[in-house]
């Protein structure tokens, strides 16, 4: 009896041992499942991140061209300036043509214009004189050199000249 009593303990220590391994094995597979999809999500980020990274230098690197390009607008609008009325519309028309076509490309690429009419804004304008006017302070009179931004990226701020305020009451009486 003594032996029968001992081999169903050993039989039940078997048995817990075949359990301990099993829920060992279970927890072990329930481990590396969270690792696995804990590493397939910080892969997809990965991939995330580096799309977006990726997009960014794309967009520095086309701010970069379109700046190097303002040049050429700001010539443009001075060949039209010195061409004014002049007697050969032909070239006229075609230079406005190359204008617009290069300006319109630009600007479906992202560029637009920096708006420079009334306040002064030191983040998107750059004050190159400031005159008396019967404006007041701070009010831009007049652009000297367009302004452009690519997206949300500043290329070049519009140089503007602002008002130093009401002109003083001598200038207005003449005096």
């Amino acid at each position: 009896m003594a032996n029968g009593k001992k081999e169903e303990e050993d039989s039940n220590k078997a048995e817990k041992q075949e359990e301990k391994k099993e829920s060992s094995g279970t927890n072990e597979l329930d481990e590396v499942k969270d690792r696995l999809l804990r590493l397939a999500a910080e892969f997809d980020n990965y991939k995330k991140r580096t799309a977006k990274e990726i997009d960014g230098a794309k967009g520095i690197g086309k701010a970069e061209l379109i700046r190097s390009l303002l040049p050429m607008l700001d010539e443009f609008e001075l060949a039209f300036l010195a061409l004014n009325g002049s007697e050969d519309k032909n070239s006229i028309k075609g230079m406005e043509l190359v204008f617009s076509n290069a300006l319109g490309t630009l600007k479906s690429s992202g560029l637009r214009e920096i708006e420079a009419k009334g306040r002064y804004d030191p983040y998107k304008h750059e004050i190159i004189l400031t005159k008396e006017s019967s404006e007041p302070e701070g009010t831009i009179i007049e652009v000297v050199r367009k302004g452009y931004a690519f997206n949300d990226i500043l290329l070049r701020p519009s140089a503007v000249i602002v008002s130093k305020g009401n002109v003083s009451k001598k200038e207005k009486n003449g005096e």
